[in-house]
């Protein structure tokens, strides 16, 4: 843990940071959180179920549309608008279900239990229209899988150097993020003119453009600044992950190598494994 603390060159002076949230700066919401949560003895806390946090995370890896995920998200979390989470919330609502009219609607009966809008309600729908509507949804699905790989380029659109070292584990992820922008920079300084930088990281890109406000990695970004100088017109871009595959394939093959490992070039060497479509 110690061995992972960035240390400021300019020797500034110690500064007091909140824990418990990403920049580092109190909210009241945060110290509600440590006061109704993390000051319990452990053993007045009960866990009811397991945990669903990876079961979370994986809604978001499927290639489906972005809407598509964000509704599994919303059915693993129990966040949608069924009558049941509505009366737990004291909103004022009948707590049968709206279709067929059971004593409780909940999520697994509105998603799989419950008959379609022409067997309870009397509603007919064209059905060229609905062939129309699910030949759309299932484009879209494709065109989520099917996004080809960008390589690295510079402004010219030409592709540039690109790179792979496994860094040392960091107290956060922010500050492996922080540590690798360092490390691309300098690579950039002595090996290319290229002045531009992509990531899928927005918090990234949030403390880039607003240092002040993120005082948790202030010795970071205080590097990230001098490196800036050495660019006359340098610019970070997001670019989610499944538009820049090569370089998140390199990324977990750094991960997960079991050796030192840091090289620059214009291409792939024969003996790290090369990432697919490449």
């Amino acid at each position: 843990m110690v061995q992972s603390l960035a240390i400021s060159s300019t020797h500034r002076h110690d500064t007091f940071c909140w824990s418990y949230t990403k920049n580092g700066q109190y909210t009241v919401k945060s110290g509600y959180l440590v006061a109704t949560n993390l000051m319990r003895d452990e053993e007045d806390i009960e866990v009811l179920q397991p945990s669903i946090t990876k079961l979370q995370a994986f809604a978001w890896k499927v290639n489906a549309p972005q809407k598509i995920c964000h509704f599994i998200w919303q059915l693993i979390s129990g966040k949608v608008a069924v009558t049941r989470n509505l009366v737990r919330r004291n909103m004022r609502c009948d707590n049968y279900c709206p279709r067929c009219g059971v004593p409780e609607e909940t999520v697994t009966h509105a998603i799989f239990e419950s008959r379609n809008d022409k067997l309870f309600r009397g509603i007919d729908r064209d059905p060229l229209e609905l062939v129309r509507y699910a030949e759309s949804e299932c484009q879209a699905w494709y065109n989520a899988r099917d996004t080809a790989p960008v390589p690295p380029q510079d402004t010219l659109g030409k592709i540039q150097l690109m790179g792979s070292r496994n860094l040392r584990r960091r107290k956060t992820t922010l500050h492996s993020e922080l540590e690798a922008l360092q490390w691309a920079m300098e690579s950039m300084i002595q090996h290319s003119t290229c002045q531009r930088f992509g990531t899928d990281c927005k918090d990234l890109i949030a403390m880039i453009e607003q240092p002040q406000a993120w005082s948790n990695y202030s010795t970071e970004l205080e590097i990230i600044q001098t490196l800036r100088l050495y660019f006359s017109d340098s610019k970070i871009s997001y670019f989610p992950m499944t538009q820049n595959e090569i370089a998140d394939s390199l990324a977990m093959t750094a991960h997960s190598f079991h050796r030192s490992l840091c090289f620059i070039g214009c291409s792939i060497p024969v003996w790290l494994p090369r990432p697919p479509q490449v």
